[in-house]
């Protein structure tokens, strides 16, 4: 008698390679993903890639045209703006600048956020109340207007311009977690947990956290983009980073008198926040569809 062939079973695919597979059928969320690649590469080589620097200035070129033509020794590929400085290397300058922005302001907003919503989820009552009822007075506020009040308590100013805007994405955090935890809550994996003897602490942080990840990782997503146009928007009000810091917004402020003689200084800095804010919403968007299993295709 033959002896029967060994039929080898191929091991279920990880976590992470699933939703690489999901995640890479999205043609936008792909395009997203390179952008921001290339993004993170200008930032963190920035001072390789950038021909000069960003706060020197040339007075015999100023408000030169993008050319392919030097003008004496230098050449000013993006044109340059009001005072000379080459606006090439401010932008690539300025992206390490607002993706620091956007990192330390969601990071904060995701780490108040997380811990404010956890409280809310598990202790319903007095505390519940008192968080969400802060959270809707800080969503009944225009974004902009709110990020505007806490920078003008705290100072103009980069650092208090990443916790303006941390203050203002933290309600979007804080509902999302509540919402994920009350969801959570109710499944037996967390009676098991308390029957088991795991106390609130870990609870909250072992237990129901790591599944309500999915969502908050999008929303993380989402915030850079957010944190990125209103890191902007500070600036061009002259209430984020202050001349000479190479920062869009900032550039868009100082460059706004000559939008009709110097078309460059205002559209170059005006596309690079729009294609990275795009970049990391398509990216997001990606995201929440390969993190749902009830979008994925």
């Amino acid at each position: 008698m033959s002896t029967p062939a060994l039929v080898q079973v191929a091991a279920p695919p990880s976590p992470l390679a699933e939703l690489w597979r999901d995640f890479r059928r999205n043609r936008g969320a792909m395009i997203g993903l390179g952008v921001i690649v290339v993004l993170v590469l200008s930032a963190l080589f920035a001072d390789v890639i950038a021909p000069y620097s960003p706060r020197e200035q040339y007075t015999d070129a100023v408000l030169k045209a993008p050319s392919m033509q030097p003008i004496g020794s230098h050449l000013f590929l993006l044109g340059t703006d009001p005072v000379g400085r080459d606006l090439l290397s401010r932008l690539i300058h300025g992206t390490r600048l607002s993706l620091l922005i956007g990192l330390i302001s969601v990071v904060l907003s995701l780490s108040g956020g997380v811990l404010l919503g956890l409280l809310a989820g598990f202790f319903r009552g007095g505390v519940e109340f008192t968080i969400m009822r802060l959270m809707d007075i800080m969503l009944a506020l225009p974004s902009l207007l709110l990020a505007v009040a806490v920078v003008a308590i705290l100072g103009p100013g980069l650092i208090n311009a990443m916790y303006a805007i941390a203050i203002v994405m933290l309600p979007h955090f804080v509902r999302l977690t509540r919402a994920a935890v009350i969801g959570e809550m109710g499944k037996d994996y967390v009676a098991a947990s308390r029957i088991a003897g795991a106390g609130t602490l870990r609870l909250m942080f072992d237990t129901v956290l790591p599944n309500c990840a999915a969502p908050l990782i999008v929303q993380a997503t989402l915030g850079f983009s957010t944190a990125i146009l209103d890191a902007a928007a500070l600036g061009f009000l002259g209430l984020g980073a202050q001349p000479p810091t190479p920062e869009w917004g900032s550039m868009l402020a100082s460059a706004l008198e000559f939008i009709q003689s110097a078309w460059w200084v205002v559209t170059l800095p005006g596309l690079a926040i729009l294609v990275s804010v795009l970049a990391f919403n398509l990216m997001g968007d990606g995201l929440r569809d390969a993190l749902d299993p009830r979008l994925k295709r």
